[in-house]
């Protein structure tokens, strides 16, 4: 679950810092895969001491 997120959130953060350096609406799309990235890399840092 944790790297789905973390592939998802890399091109959505980086579609959203795209969109917020053009003229459109890309602050939630930013913010949003900001979220998961970190989200997804918390939870495997979490895991990282287990094993």
């Amino acid at each position: 679950m944790a790297v789905a997120l973390v592939i998802v959130g890399v091109p959505m953060t980086l579609a959203g810092a795209l969109l917020y350096v053009l003229p459109g609406p890309g602050s939630p799309v930013l913010v949003i895969g900001l979220a998961t990235l970190i989200t997804g890399l918390v939870m495997l840092g979490s895991r990282a001491g287990q094993g």
